[in-house]
């Protein structure tokens, strides 16, 4: 077969990466080396459109313990000897073509990267993205990727403690499906993703291979079209019950001391492990992949090297220890043979039954290697110009403010997520304390200690696509400050980079700005970025998805019984409001919902006003001035105290601000505001105490709710109307049958 440029365009490459190739190679390299390079200089495993970038987040300082991209996920000293390990990615392509296994594949690749470092996985969150709910085609995907992610989480028992999910029509055609893990490791413990030592042993441990999965890096850097169901074998299927069996296993042989390095064979299988563990340790390997189990014969040297089959890691012993390994893998029932050993001459070569098939310089595959790396042309979008031309006096305040807050409490992306959240099991473990007890972030135990995780997945992409720079300042924040209002101290971030097609000028615009935003952000909370993913390609046949640079964001808590909970808790408390309140509208779901207003700038924000918000919310938790934290987001103020009230199904009796609008007085969505309850006992200390601006804006009630002396019902109405707004939306549409014929 001859090798040229079209193969290497049918394969995702460009001309002038196959004449790079053939200049590292010195050759022209054959058909399984080609599909090699296809994989390892995909967007999803080079990050060649993005690196350039990346590199200019902050990645050190604070509690880190190791740098970005030294390991398959970040490491942070959470103190007592112990270290949080966490990491966020996405399977947004899959799960747009086969929703159940996209999903839970995500869910089980992301916590094989929390294991192979040697922490045991906790906790997982997810941040959703689906197109409108009323959409047949929404709630098919919607009900998909829910019940894979509850059944994969559900049965390797780690539990989902929290997320975020949103719906917009940019994401009808390319759902978004990011999955977070969280880990606990002990200092000292942790393995790292290195191969070393000549003679080593290469081994092969976890499921067999198969053609699931086939090309999936590629897959995921691509465009998603009417023919990619066409593309299915690139969707993996996963096996919960074996992942649960190789995590263990996978504990228990690091005690042994007899591992050098694992990785998970994540994107792009085997070639990655190999390239990346070799590239990592200045190695190299020989590897007879006639070695590697498979469950379906005659597997082609191609499709060993790209499978992308769930639940197996590559693993590099000490030379004389394979039994020992062996063993432990055998006691889990668990398929477990030596397919190579390492070398020194840094090449991988790949034979098939005696014959060398591949050979492959292990450096020029990986990121940071040989692998490209892109300037890309960017320009400001033209909607931005139509954003600058919105003016906040053409929308008339509405005289029936009640009615617009009824919409607004049953907009999907506000209302309740119960129809969600109660297919995860959040309590397995035994680690969630928040699922009783409502915090802004997901309070996680670290057994053993009296210590506690705050941990959040956050991202508005409204109000990044408004203004990129800011908007991703605002995601940043807002995770921050939903960790300090759960009493927690910000420690670090993971994020998850969900944007267009990069050689769309405008789309790399919106990327570089955000990158932008995110860094200095970053930068002024002291929370490095550990590592993350980005997920370009994410695109509809009118254009890309919303920008959405999802963060995930771990805090800790030294003493998880002085977690600051949002819900109010008694009739009577003083009611306040903390920041700047502002005459603005923008950007939010009332102007965008109910208004239908789709060009508005970002929300007002500024980025010291939050980080003054933040210390005094966390001075105020300390010294227990008060009784509740919600910090005000989508919805705004009336939203923020409905969710209040509801878990004890207390009202409450406010008054709006003179001067400013009332409909952004109760539903705009500026930041860097949280309201807060006090005692009446304590509220002479309280208002000492603060040195930000604040507002006194009601009172605590017993049930009922006004507004400005005007009667607006009880708690007890305006909790079902957001319980159920969700499942109404479904109720066309029998969620047990959409389940059953998934």
């Amino acid at each position: 077969m001859e090798i040229t440029a079209k193969t290497a365009q049918q394969l995702r490459l460009t001309e002038e990466e196959f004449e790079l190739i053939k200049q590292k190679l010195g050759r022209t390299p054959n058909f399984n080396e080609l599909c090699a390079f296809s994989g390892m200089w995909s967007e999803h495993c080079s990050y060649k459109n993005s690196i350039k970038w990346l590199k200019t987040l902050p990645r050190e300082g604070g509690r880190m313990l190791v740098k970005a991209g030294e390991e398959n996920a970040g490491l942070m000293d959470i103190g007592d000897g112990l270290g949080v390990v966490f990491k966020i990615e996405s399977h947004n392509h899959p799960s747009a073509i086969e929703p159940f296994q996209g999903a839970a594949t995500g869910v089980g690749g992301i916590h094989r990267d929390i294991f192979t470092m040697g922490a045991r996985p906790i906790a997982s969150l997810n941040s959703l993205r689906f197109g409108k709910l009323e959409e047949d085609k929404t709630q098919h995907l919607l009900s998909g990727v829910v019940h894979g992610i509850g059944h994969y989480g559900n049965c390797f028992g780690v539990p989902t403690v929290g997320g975020e999910i949103y719906f917009d029509e940019s994401y009808h055609t390319n759902p978004l499906v990011n999955a977070m893990s969280v880990g606990i490791v002990k200092n000292g413990e942790t393995v790292s993703a290195t191969a070393l030592g000549k003679g080593n042993p290469v081994m092969f441990v976890g499921s067999a291979t198969g053609k699931d999965g086939i090309g999936g890096a590629s897959f995921a850097s691509a465009d998603i079209t009417a023919e990619s169901a066409q593309d299915l074998p690139a969707v993996q299927v996963g096996d919960p019950f074996q992942e649960k069996k190789l995590l263990e296993a996978c504990l228990e042989v690091i005690q042994t001391g007899a591992v050098v390095g694992m990785q998970d064979m994540g994107a792009a299988g085997i070639i990655c492990s190999t390239a990346e563990m070799s590239a990592k340790g200045g190695v190299g390997m020989r590897i007879d992949l006639d070695k590697v189990p498979t469950r379906q014969s005659e597997m082609k040297t191609w499709e060993l090297l790209l499978s992308e089959s769930q639940e197996r890691m590559l693993l590099v012993a000490e030379k004389g220890r394979e039994e020992e390994v062996k063993r432990v893998f055998e006691k889990w029932d668990l398929p477990c043979s030596v397919i190579g050993e390492v070398t020194e001459d840094g090449m991988l070569d790949f034979y098939m039954n005696g014959e060398l098939d591949a050979s492959l310089p292990a450096n020029e595959l990986v990121l940071g290697g040989g692998a490209p790396q892109y300037d890309r042309e960017y320009r400001e979008p033209k909607y931005l110009a139509e954003i600058a031309k919105f003016k906040p006096e053409s929308v008339a305040v509405p005289e029936d403010l009640k009615a617009i807050a009824e919409k607004i409490i049953a907009l999907p992306s506000i209302a309740s997520k119960r129809w969600i959240y109660t297919q995860y099991d959040s309590m397995v473990g035994t680690v969630n304390t928040s699922t009783n007890t409502p915090t802004d972030a997901a309070v996680v135990a670290v057994k053993g200690t009296t210590k506690g995780l705050a941990v959040t997945t956050d991202c508005n992409s409204r109000y990044v696509f408004a203004d990129p720079y800011k908007g991703t300042m605002i995601a940043v924040s807002e995770a921050a400050r939903n960790i300090v209002c759960s009493g927690g101290l910000p420690l670090g971030v993971t994020n998850c980079l969900n944007f267009g097609n990069p050689y769309d000028p405008e789309v790399y615009y919106q990327f570089v700005n955000a990158i932008k935003g995110m860094g200095e952000a970053c930068r002024r909370f002291d929370t490095p970025v550990t590592g993350g993913n980005v997920s370009f390609y994410n695109q509809n046949p009118d254009g890309p998805v919303n920008p959405t640079p999802t963060i995930g964001m771990v805090g800790l808590l030294e003493d998880i019984r002085e977690k600051m909970t949002l819900d109010f808790k008694e009739e009577g408390d003083i009611i306040y409001v903390l920041g700047n309140i502002t005459d603005d509208i923008n950007s939010s779901e009332y102007l965008h919902r109910v208004q239908g207003v789709k060009y508005s700038p970002a929300p007002h924000f500024e980025l010291e006003e939050e980080y003054a918000l933040q210390q005094q919310l966390a001075s105020l938790i300390k010294s227990k001035l008060v009784r509740s934290v919600h910090d005000v987001s989508e919805g705004g103020v009336y939203v923020t105290l409905c969710e209040s009230g509801f878990n004890r199904e207390l009202g409450f009796s406010v008054s709006t601000k003179g001067g400013i609008r009332k409909d952004a007085f109760l539903y705009g969505e500026g930041q860097s505001r949280a309201i807060v309850t006090v005692a009446l006992a304590n509220v002479q200390a309280f208002e000492a105490a603060l040195n930000i601006p604040f507002e006194k804006i009601g009172v605590v009630s017993s049930g009922e709710i006004a507004v400005d002396g005007d009667f607006w019902g009880t708690i007890d109405w305006w909790k079902d109307t957001y319980d159920t707004a969700i499942e109404n939306y479904l109720a066309k549409e029998d969620a047990g049958s959409a389940l059953t014929a998934i």
